[in-house]
């Protein structure tokens, strides 16, 4: 019987253009003694978020904070990979506001416009479906580096 690996690897194959779009999703461990929707823990992933945006480790397109998770339509720099740029980001946030993250994470390469579309109203209408507010534009623990300000961070 083959084993499952002890850890995934997010190599982005030689072949994915340099700035494709990626869904990224990150668990709190389940240990964890908050949820990400308390307000200064919230406040400070969505500045540590725009901290990696700002200076181009990464380019985010959304980034939505959820109570146990958050969902990120990032871009990365092709000289950097994004492992080592989630990672680094993950050690940030560890270190400096005490966040316990699950091993890992989820990534899927958005391959198309319409792909990408699809994608950024799931996560804009995460919390709605999960019945944390009424609207998207009710959720303020979200921010978009190509729309503005988007969300909590311009309230």
């Amino acid at each position: 019987m083959e084993s499952y690996p002890a850890r995934l690897h997010h190599e982005t194959p030689g072949w994915v253009k340099p700035g494709s779009l990626f869904h990224v999703r990150i668990r709190l461990e389940k240990d964890a003694p908050f949820q990400f929707t308390d307000e200064a823990v919230a406040g400070t992933l969505l500045s540590a978020a725009r901290m990696y945006h700002e200076p181009k480790k990464w380019h985010v397109h959304l980034f939505l904070i959820m109570p146990d998770h958050v969902h990120a339509m990032l871009s990365f720099q092709a000289d950097t990979a994004m492992s080592e740029v989630v990672r680094n980001w993950k050690r940030g946030t560890t270190r400096m506001h005490g966040v316990k993250w699950q091993e890992n994470y989820f990534d899927h390469r958005l391959r198309t416009d319409e792909e990408a579309a699809k994608t950024w109203i799931y996560i804009r209408r995460n919390p709605v479906v999960k019945g944390l507010c009424e609207a998207e534009d009710d959720w303020r623990w979200w921010w978009s580096g190509t729309q503005g300000d988007g969300g909590a961070l311009c309230r």
